[in-house]
Formats: structure tokens, C-alpha cells, sequence
């Protein structure tokens, strides 16, 4: 499929595959649509520059609680009634935060858009007017209580969170992950939450796309009307510097004794800044060290020296501040982790001298072109793309034209980031010991699964 973009507003001369045209509003809200006839739906996907690196010490987790409090009612629409709305008309929504945005969305039959665009408008303007202590206070218990099912009380729930404040050093924007803590989740005011949404979420602080069955004219009179009497506020502090030296210098390691069904090996390398050469270069390195069963540590702690049940190691690409590459390996039944560890070491080392044979590359550069395509084939993951691609980088187009960075990346160039960065001194280390014994444990495992 042909895709282009233009950033004017006007119809691109050649349209024969799909188009994405930019348009913007007097109060500076950004507007992105593509035209998408195969199935009559669409998707209105909203991003505002914020996640936790826009936060500060003490109060962490006010842009995942905000993810929470816009579904919670606004001027027009009051408590669940957003969810209500959506779903009667047959359309699905959700929101997620991470640290560097927070984003909305909804997937509607295509004569359904209008009202999608309606409500995102009336909480976009009027939230405040409906925030109070008691939606705040009910949003705030929802919360703490995803942070206990999701990171406190599962296996390994935490490591996320540890790694990362391993990694970027405290300060950092970067070192607390977005659920927050539970004392500034129960720290902040009503006043600390209100000030912070007049802050961030303005017109002039957001990207919306819709994507799909839609008619571009109509779709962006619908914005106009909706959106577009919703002032911008010019109050919002420049994010804190991310930047880091490109080797961490030295190797950090944290243990973890905790009732986990077995020993694990985690590990959070420093790499480049997304949106650059070396960030895909290194994304075809973890491919082909660690992306999926041919996987070089799959075929070597799993297939070969059957020391691990699982290795992975994928990329947490980041724009702010140095992306991490992801090392996840659970230990086999009484393994040392010293020995896995080894081993690792020795094929990253491997790797670093020789670099990707011409069928790694080949394969590591089609699984990411299948990643890509999978997430342009539908409605929401384009949306969610070009919304990506217009906050992060500042233009929409970038997203169109993603793949065709990654296949023009050398091996040369795949060995030279994993040279320069996957090395024990650029890591942070995380050892997962089980309470009871590793046999224990993985007798427990065994049983598990004996007995579904």
C-alpha cells in the first residue's frame, strides 16, 4: 500500500494508496486524518505531551492518575458515561500512559466518529468543572489498587520499576516509572490535579488523528466546532533534560529475594535516542540476539545449553532520554544464574566482533517490517502512529516512511552499536532469587501446570 503525507492541509497529488494530510486549529491543536475505506470504521486517537518525565520528586504518577480521572466524567457527561456512550454505539476505548505521553482512544463504526470527537472535546474543556475530592479520591484508590495487582503482589511485578531506577540515576526524569509511588499517589491535592491539567492538557499540547472510513471535510468541521473554542495554555514547562552518557560505566546490579516460581537474569542496557540510526540499528541487534525463538540466546541458554526456559531481549525505545535494551531470561531448575550470565556475556561478545550473518539481518529486518505493517493495518494502530511520530518528532509523515529506515540499515552498523553499547559496563542488573529453593520453585511450576 502507498502511503504519503502532506503537512498543509491539502489532498497529496498522488493518492492512489493511503494519504495522511495535517491540518491545524487557531489554538494550535494539531489534527491528522487518513482516509481508510476497506471496513466502515474508524479511529479518533488523542495524544498530549505529557508522561511521567514532565513530573517532579514528590509527585509522581499525576499523568496516570489524570489516564484515570478523564474517564470519570466532564461537563456534559457525567461519571462513567464516557464508557457508556462509546460502547452503546458499538465502539471500544481505553487510554494508556507512559513516559513521555499520555494518549485516548476510541474505535467506532465510521457514522459513530462525531460523537467520539464530541466527547473527547467536552473533557478536553470541561473536566475541571467536574473534578472534585470525591473524583478525585475514587480515581486515586483505583490506582493504588492497579499498582498493587499489576506491580506489588505478581512474580517479578516490580522489576520494571527497579531496573529503570537502576538505569537513570535519581533525579533523572526518567527514574520513576508512571504508576507513580503510593505516598505521592496519596500525597497529591485536588489543587496539585488541577493545576496540572490546565497545564498539559490544552489544544496547543495534543495531536488528534482519525484514521479510517471518514470523510476528510466533514471530519475537520467536526473538530473546528468541537475543539476549536477550547483555549491553548502557554504555561507548560520544557521537559528535564534526559540526556546521559552513552556507557553507564560501569555495571549496577540490585538482587531481589522474593516468592517468585523461579531464578531470573534481568538486565537494562543503555542505547541510542529514538529516532535515530543507531536506535534501529540496535533494534536489529536485539532481534537477532534476542527476538523470538531463532534468537541467538533462544537458541543458546534455551535449545542448546537448556539453562534458561526463556530469553528475550527487546527495545524500549525512548525519545527524551537514551532508549533501554530489555534482557529477560528465566532460569532452568537449579541453574546457576552466574553460569547464564557467562554465557551471555559470551555471545554478546561474539556478536560485537563478527556482527549479523546476511540471514540474521534479512530475518531481523523482515520481522521488524512485520511489526510495522501490523500496526498500520488497522484503523487504531495507525492513529496511534501518526500521533507518535507528530508528538515525538514533530511530524506525522515519519510514520508512513519508518520501515524503509530500518531495511536501509547496514550490519556493519548493527555490529558497531552492539559493539559500542551491549557490554557489561553499559547495564543494569537485576537477580531474582526465590525465597524457597529454585527446585521448590519449579516443582510448584510443574504442578501448576500439571493441574490445568
Amino acid at each position: 500500500m502507498g502511503l504519503t503525507a502532506t503537512s498543509d492541509g491539502t489532498q497529496p497529488q498522488d493518492s492512489d494508496g493511503l494519504t495522511a494530510t495535517e491540518h491545524r486549529l487557531a489554538n494550535g491543536l494539531r489534527v491528522v486524518l487518513s482516509q481508510d475505506h476497506l471496513t466502515p470504521v474508524a479511529s479518533v486517537c488523542l495524544w498530549y505531551d505529557v508522561g511521567s518525565r514532565h513530573e517532579v520528586k514528590g509527585r509522581t504518577g499525576l499523568a496516570h492518575l489524570f489516564e484515570h480521572l478523564m474517564f470519570q466524567g466532564s461537563a456534559s457527561v457525567k461519571g462513567n458515561g464516557h464508557f457508556e456512550l462509546v460502547q452503546g454505539a458499538g465502539g471500544s476505548l481505553n487510554g494508556t500512559t507512559s513516559f513521555e505521553r499520555t494518549n485516548y482512544f476510541e474505535t467506532m463504526p465510521a457514522h459513530q466518529v462525531e460523537l467520539a470527537l464530541w466527547l473527547e472535546a467536552d473533557r478536553m474543556g470541561s473536566l475541571l468543572t467536574a473534578l472534585d475530592e470525591e473524583s478525585l479520591e475514587n480515581q486515586r484508590d483505583v490506582v493504588k489498587n492497579e499498582r498493587r495487582q499489576r506491580y506489588d503482589n505478581v512474580p517479578y511485578g516490580t522489576a520494571f520499576e527497579r531496573l529503570t531506577a537502576l538505569a537513570y540515576p535519581d533525579g533523572h526524569p526518567y527514574h520513576h516509572t508512571p504508576i507513580g509511588s503510593m505516598a505521592d499517589l496519596d500525597a497529591a491535592s485536588l489543587e496539585d490535579a488541577r493545576a496540572f491539567f490546565r497545564t498539559y492538557y490544552a489544544p496547543n499540547n495534543a495531536v488528534l488523528a482519525v484514521v479510517g472510513d471518514i470523510d476528510p471535510e466533514q471530519t475537520l468541521a467536526w473538530v473546528e466546532k468541537y475543539f476549536g473554542t477550547i483555549p491553548g495554555h502557554d504555561g507548560k514547562p520544557a521537559p528535564r533534560d534526559g540526556s546521559l552518557p552513552d556507557v553507564m560505566g560501569g555495571q549496577l546490579r540490585e538482587v531481589v529475594e522474593e516468592d517468585v516460581p523461579s531464578r531470573a537474569l534481568m538486565a537494562a542496557y543503555r542505547l541510542p535516542h529514538d529516532g535515530t540510526r543507531e536506535s534501529d540499528a540496535a533494534d536489529l541487534a536485539l532481534t537477532v540476539l534476542g527476538g523470538g525463538e531463532s534468537s541467538r540466546l533462544h537458541n543458546r541458554l534455551v535449545r542448546h545449553d537448556r539453562s534458561a526456559v526463556a530469553a528475550g531481549f527487546g527495545l524500549l525505545r525512548l525519545a527524551g532520554a537514551p532508549s533501554l535494551g530489555w534482557l529477560d531470561i528465566k532460569a532452568s531448575s537449579g541453574v546457576e544464574l552466574a553460569d547464564i550470565e557467562a554465557a551471555v556475556d559470551e555471545e554478546l561478545a561474539r556478536f560485537a566482533a563478527e556482527g549479523p550473518t546476511p540471514q540474521e539481518m534479512e530475518r531481523a529486518q523482515a520481522q521488524l517490517e512485520r511489526e510495522w505493517l501490523d500496526r498500520l493495518a488497522t484503523v487504531a494502530g495507525r492513529a496511534d502512529e501518526l500521533c507518535r511520530f507528530a508528538v515525538l518528532y514533530g511530524d506525522p509523515q515519519l510514520a508512513l516512511s519508518a520501515v524503509q529506515r530500518v531495511l536501509e540499515i547496514t550490519a556493519a552498523e548493527v555490529q558497531a552499536v552492539a559493539a559500542a553499547r551491549l557490554r557489561p559496563d553499559n547495564r543494569a542488573v537485576l537477580v531474582y532469587e526465590p525465597t524457597g529453593s529454585p527446585d521448590e520453585a519449579a516443582d510448584e511450576t510443574e504442578q501448576e501446570g500439571a493441574d490445568q
